[in-house]
């Protein structure tokens, strides 16, 4: 932390999306050889599968607005604090955006056993933000980071939060 140039350009980013992916793969693989017991209502295949594409769709859409749209890597280069765009809804939209497609996947699989693994992505997100990437960021922007905590979410979408003023 005493090297306060710039956070690096894939923060925990990679450490976090190879965690979940190779969760959803191994998840989605025990399921296919019918290792994990099926839990399925027939009535709900297709809102799972309705879920599962508006994950996906919402997850792509979140990413690209986050990394194309807002060109963020110009932002971490100049060390500028963004709160606009993807970044008004979800204080880390990469890593929402890669959450989002994991989710989609396993509501694909149509196991509703397998979405207990989408508490685990959120706990792992946290945990992992909480103590690298949100410490650095504090320190580096102090209470306009603090601030802006206050009024977007770590994980998920969300309309942020008004000023009570």
């Amino acid at each position: 932390m005493e090297d306060k140039k710039h956070l690096s350009q894939s923060g925990i980013g990679p450490a976090y999306v190879a965690s979940i992916l190779i969760l959803t793969i191994t998840a989605l693989l025990l399921n296919w050889f019918e290792i994990l017991p099926v839990f399925q209502i027939p009535e709900m295949v297709f809102l799972t599968k309705l879920l599962s594409v508006i994950c996906v769709i919402a997850g792509v859409f979140l990413w690209f607005n986050a990394v194309v749209t807002m060109k963020i890597t110009q932002h971490i280069r100049c060390n500028e604090l963004v709160t606009t765009g993807a970044y008004a809804w979800v204080r880390n939209p990469i890593y929402a955006a890669f959450m989002l497609v994991m989710w989609g996947a396993l509501l694909w699989s149509g196991n509703l056993l397998l979405l207990c693994f989408c508490p685990v992505y959120h706990w792992l997100m946290t945990v992992m933000l909480k103590h690298t990437e949100e410490k650095w960021l504090t320190e580096l922007y102090g209470k306009n980071y603090l601030d802006y905590c206050k009024k977007v979410n770590r994980c998920i979408p969300w309309p942020p939060r008004r000023d009570c003023k």
